[in-house]
């Protein structure tokens, strides 16, 4: 990925794309697009107190994953959050 690419503003499809993707994931777990940005909104806030990240280019992910000798399936929080620098 070039640095570059961190800074040029998304275009309608991708955002179009983005949303879609949050819609989906919310309706598979019974949770809200608005529930998902807000949980999204505040893992952002909290991360942000101890690096800088990417909040623009952060994805969440609610998947159904199973535990090992157990046949119930559990919401499992995913996130891929770009950290642009740490802070000491």
């Amino acid at each position: 990925m070039k640095l570059l690419n961190l800074f040029r503003k998304k275009n309608s499809s991708e955002i179009a794309k983005d949303r879609l993707k949050i819609l989906l994931i919310s309706d598979r777990v019974n949770c809200s697009p608005e529930m998902m940005e807000m949980i999204k909104t505040d893992i952002a806030k909290v991360i942000s107190k101890y690096m800088k990240i990417d909040a623009k280019s952060m994805e969440i992910q609610i998947a159904k994953t199973g535990s090992k000798g157990r046949n119930v399936k559990t919401p499992t929080l995913y996130a891929n959050i770009p950290i642009l620098d740490l802070r000491k």
